[in-house]
C-alpha cells in the first residue's frame, strides 16, 4: 500500500493498465488533481483473508498433508533452479524429438540424484553447498603412474564433505594407491592327461 500510495502521487492515470494496484483503486470523489484513490473498504475487505489461502486437489489426502505437497513445491522449483545453475543444464537448442527427449531425461536424472543424495547428507547431519560440492568432486581425480615397471592408479585426496557424501551412499572410495592391473598369476604346469593315449587316425 505504501508502494501504491507513493506512485498515486506520481500519476493515477499509469496505474490504471496494472492489475494488482487497480484493484485497489477507485475514482475519487471530490476533484482534484487525483482521478483515482486508494479504495479503504477494498483494503478492509482483503485484509480479512490475509494469510488465509485455498488448495484444491483430486488427490485422497488428508488436507494437512495436500498443505506439506503444496510446500514441497518451492523446494522442487529451487532444485530445478539450482541444476539449470549448478549442475550446469541450462536450456540447449537441439534440432530433433529424441535429443530433447535425452535432455529432459538427463536433467531429471541429476535433478533426482541431486535430490536423493541432499536427503542422504541431511540425515548425516550435513547441509551442503553445492557449488563447493561439485568443486571438490570435480578435484577428486585419480592418475596413472608407472613405478619399477609396474603401473599404478594414485586417487587424490577426498575433501571431508566429500567423503562424507560417499560415506552416506554407501559407496567406498577406491584406495590412494593400487595396481593399475591385477598381479599375474603364477604359470601352472600343464596336466597330463590321464588314460589311455587317444589312437591317431593314421595309426594302423
Amino acid at each position: 500500500m505504501a508502494a501504491l500510495d507513493a506512485q498515486l502521487k506520481k500519476g493515477d492515470k499509469a496505474l490504471i493498465g496494472n492489475s494488482a494496484y487497480r484493484r485497489y483503486l477507485r475514482k475519487a470523489g471530490a476533484k482534484g488533481a487525483l482521478a483515482f484513490e486508494i479504495d479503504a473498504g477494498k483494503l478492509a475487505e482483503e485484509a480479512r483473508f490475509d494469510g488465509i489461502f485455498v488448495l484444491r486437489t483430486n488427490a485422497k489426502i488428508t488436507p494437512l498433508q495436500a498443505v506439506l505437497r503444496y510446500r514441497d513445491l518451492l523446494k522442487v522449483e529451487d532444485l530445478f533452479r539450482r541444476t539449470k545453475a549448478i549442475m550446469r543444464t541450462r536450456p540447449i537448442f537441439h534440432s530433433s524429438d529424441a535429443a530433447i527427449r535425452g535432455h529432459v531425461f538427463c536433467s531429471f536424472l541429476a535433478l533426482a540424484m541431486q535430490k536423493h543424495l541432499d536427503d542422504l547428507l541431511r540425515q548425516a547431519g550435513l547441509v551442503p553447498e553445492w557449488k563447493d560440492l561439485l568443486r571438490d568432486l570435480d578435484r577428486l581425480q585419480e592418475v596413472s603412474i608407472r613405478h619399477r615397471g609396474a603401473d599404478w592408479l594414485v586417487r587424490a585426496d577426498a575433501a571431508p564433505a566429500v567423503a562424507m557424501l560417499f560415506k552416506s551412499a554407501h559407496v567406498a572410495l577406491p584406495p590412494r594407491v593400487r595396481p593399475a592391473r591385477p598381479p599375474p598369476s603364477p604359470d601352472r604346469p600343464a596336466r597330463k592327461r590321464r588314460g589311455r593315449p587317444r589312437r591317431s587316425a593314421t595309426s594302423t
